[in-house]
């Protein structure tokens, strides 16, 4: 590149702290739900109502795994507390931690929705496994793998 020539601009765009405009709202989000957490405490149904209705926003595409994947991890593992994370659906294990978490394609406009595991994910096998899964639709199979995966991080 010589004096004149400017390097190409990014095409997300990004305010002056650093962030693209999803990430900020992913955050602010987050601070939302927290406040809201530290009200209801450990409500069940409140959790619940707030994950559906993030769900409900979705484009269809999104809402139709979503709607699958809340059936599968609350059949599979009804102990894990529904809410949402980042404006995520998302499932706490009974001390408030994130176990598992979907993310829809559109959330951060992906070429597929995400379904994953933190770390208190009882997922470990080996010295490497995977975390979180790419989804561009679920068919039957994947969803007894999802079934199956939600069951073992749950321990």
């Amino acid at each position: 590149m010589d004096a004149t020539t400017k390097p190409a601009k990014s095409t997300a765009t990004k305010s002056k702290s650093g962030f693209t405009d999803a990430e900020q709202a992913a955050m602010k989000e987050r601070a939302k739900e927290l406040k809201a957490e530290a009200r209801a405490s450990k409500d069940r149904a409140a959790g619940e109502g707030d994950l559906l209705a993030k769900i409900k926003e979705m484009p269809d595409s999104d809402r139709a795994m979503a709607e699958r994947i809340h059936a599968i991890v609350t059949s599979s593992a009804p102990m894990l507390m529904p809410k949402t994370w980042y404006g995520m659906p998302a499932y706490a294990n009974q001390d408030g931690k994130i176990v598992c978490f979907f993310q829809a394609a559109d959330k951060f406009k992906a070429r597929y929705a995400t379904f994953g595991f933190n770390d208190d994910a009882h997922l470990d096998d080996g010295s490497m496994w995977p975390t979180a899964f790419a989804l561009t639709r679920l068919s039957a199979e994947d969803e007894a793998r999802i079934e199956s995966l939600v069951k073992k991080a749950v321990g």
